[in-house]
């Protein structure tokens, strides 16, 4: 059993938990996600990590409730417990495996929508750690909407918040400040990871690209079983077949099919969708067939 030892309520329908599970906290690193499972009978969900205390052997998760399984998440407090909770998964972020020297010479662009703040934070705050100071670009619908701001604050170099009906910060949406960061004052960036929903990822990287700015999305959010095995995050990433779940979840931008990827989000949340995409897919709709990669 995995104990919680804070409960908390960020925003509407998305809470942070501090769990203590020292054997995850102590391999965690920024980028990976960890799968909870409220009881035995319990749905497996995959969360990212918010962060992570080694010596505390605590992890933290923040998720929003979206079905009967996060919702039930949402009932716990401190002091109760999740059945289990596995982990890490998934590669980490690939600043960490990069040249210290050499990432401290680049300028680094983050972008967060949403729920994407929370897995956007441990990376941001990683490089804070190392010494080197990112931009950070934090998204909402509201400004009632918004998370892990004054957390942010205290890790990022700059921290640019806006909201879609501009209650709070700047008024629009996270592209628009892409712009303005680097048509209007010049600034220039060797690479932006840009984390949230789908429809978010898929603007950016329009943008980006025409900016010429190398981009990294992370597809944590179609991601269900969190090994491969479910189909539910196969992807087209230019011309091969990755899973979200064992391959990444952060891949390049530029090469992300996202229309498919959010067509198959939708046809597989029913259960005729699920069996065309298997019909239509063979032996690559998941990622233990041993003919794409997803299970090295």
């Amino acid at each position: 059993m995995y104990k919680i030892l804070k409960a908390e309520k960020l925003a509407d329908k998305i809470y942070l938990m501090d769990v203590h599970a020292p054997r995850v906290a102590a391999h965690c690193e920024p980028g990976q996600f960890i799968i909870v499972k409220l009881d035995e009978k319990g749905e497996r969900i995959p969360l990212t990590i918010c962060d992570y205390d080694r010596e505390a052997g605590t992890v933290t998760i923040v998720f929003q409730i979206v079905g009967a399984s996060t919702e039930k998440f949402a009932q716990l407090q401190a002091g109760d417990s999740f059945r289990d909770f596995t982990g890490p998964l998934g590669c980490p972020s690939e600043l960490v495996e990069e040249d210290m020297e050499s990432l401290k010479k680049k300028k680094i662009l983050f972008v967060a929508g949403g729920v994407g703040a929370a897995p956007v934070y441990p990376q941001v705050k990683w490089l804070h750690e190392h010494g080197i100071d990112a931009d950070v670009i934090v998204g909402s619908k509201t400004k009632d909407m918004l998370i892990l701001e004054k957390e942010m604050e205290a890790v990022a170099g700059n921290l640019y918040v806006t909201t879609d009906d501009g209650s709070y910060g700047r008024s629009g949406m996270v592209t628009a400040v892409i712009e303005e960061l680097v048509n209007d004052m010049g600034n220039h960036y060797d690479v932006c990871i840009a984390i949230g929903p789908m429809i978010m990822m898929k603007f950016v990287c329009l943008l980006t690209k025409k900016l010429e700015l190398p981009t990294v999305v992370s597809m944590n959010p179609i991601m269900v079983d969190g090994t491969g095995m479910c189909g539910a995050c196969r992807l087209q990433v230019g011309d091969a077949i990755k899973f979200a779940c064992v391959d990444g979840p952060e891949f390049d931008g530029y090469l992300v099919d996202f229309d498919q990827a959010m067509k198959r989000s939708q046809m597989y949340k029913t259960l005729e969708g699920r069996a065309m995409l298997k019909l239509q897919e063979g032996d690559t709709h998941h990622g233990g067939c041993g003919n794409c990669g997803g299970d090295n």
